[in-house]
């Protein structure tokens, strides 16, 4: 290659560079850049042209930084942060924190978790707004679809940062039968095949309840199967079967009552998680650290 006589890298040319590095691949840059990976490819070929000198070496395992494409992201990852105080400097005001702040979650964690600690939030800060998304799916943060995401999970995504709450543990419930402390159904009953069972399997085929259940027993077919672990919890409640469902939702409840003690074998992790670029907002950072202090597991 030839460089080009007193070739300028622009900041543009530095966030290409940062976002293979970290990406690996042409995909995953542009997936960070907002683009397609033809336009990342473009990109890097004129910016390898200009410099006169090959940035990566490309192999079936991907894009492999040189050292001087090592150097460059360094200095882009200082760029990056100087250009997120600038942000979180302009969104400091003397007054309260101001905004809109993304939360994704499941409706399970929504409702046994982040709002009731959204609630106490709001008291300190009026000006705060969210928008909450529910889903079974962990939206991209890189793209900004959410700000921060709570979730269940064993493997959180690697380029994301966050704070592992602790963990989430579940059991076996029932309804409780009327003007009695006692479960309209017992263990022996689920052993024996005569209730109902009420179970996300459609929605969430590995979901570890869903696991657990069809190993320990493989002849039992769910009457009731619902899009989330709150609805089963609601509809064992209604007396309709038996559901797994996490303590966190359940042992607050009047109307329900825990058949088994925890299944070892469906315990998971709950994640507080952001992305390395939003965690420096100030809007986020203020309700980041308000879900790591107050989010707790039974």
């Amino acid at each position: 290659m030839i460089a080009k006589a007193q070739y300028k890298m622009t900041p543009g040319d530095l966030a290409v560079v940062l976002a293979l590095v970290r990406g690996s691949s042409l995909a995953g840059a542009g997936e960070r850049v907002g683009a397609d990976a033809s336009t990342v490819f473009r990109s890097l070929q004129r910016i390898e042209r200009g410099l006169g000198r090959a940035l990566f070496e490309r192999t079936r395992a991907g894009y492999i930084a040189t050292e001087l494409a090592t150097q460059l992201a360094e200095h882009a990852e200082q760029l990056e942060a100087t250009l997120e105080a600038a942000r979180s400097a302009v969104e400091t005001a003397p007054a309260q924190v101001s905004g809109m702040v993304r939360i994704s979650s499941t409706d399970t964690i929504l409702h046994g978790l982040v709002a009731p600690a959204l609630r106490s939030l709001q008291q300190v800060h009026p000006l705060l707004g969210f928008d909450l998304h529910t889903g079974n799916e962990l939206v991209s943060l890189t793209r900004r679809d959410a700000d921060i995401a709570v979730r269940a999970t064993k493997r959180p995504p690697q380029h994301l940062v966050g704070k592992q709450i602790g963990p989430i543990r579940v059991a076996l419930y029932a309804a409780k039968a009327k003007q009695s402390a006692k479960p309209n159904f017992n263990l022996a009953d689920v052993e024996a095949g005569r209730v109902d069972w009420i179970a996300p399997d459609e929605a969430l085929p590995e979901h570890p309840s869903v696991v657990w259940r069809r190993r320990n027993f493989p002849k039992a077919q769910p009457r009731y199967r619902v899009s989330s672990i709150l609805s089963v919890l609601e509809l064992v409640a209604l007396g309709m079967g038996v559901g797994i469902a996490p303590l966190f939702l359940a042992e607050g409840r009047s109307d329900v009552v825990r058949l088994t003690e925890p299944l070892d074998d469906c315990e998971t992790e709950l994640w507080l998680l952001t992305h390395p670029e939003s965690r420096h907002l100030r809007r986020v950072s203020v309700v980041y650290g308000h879900l790591a202090q107050t989010l707790q597991m039974p």
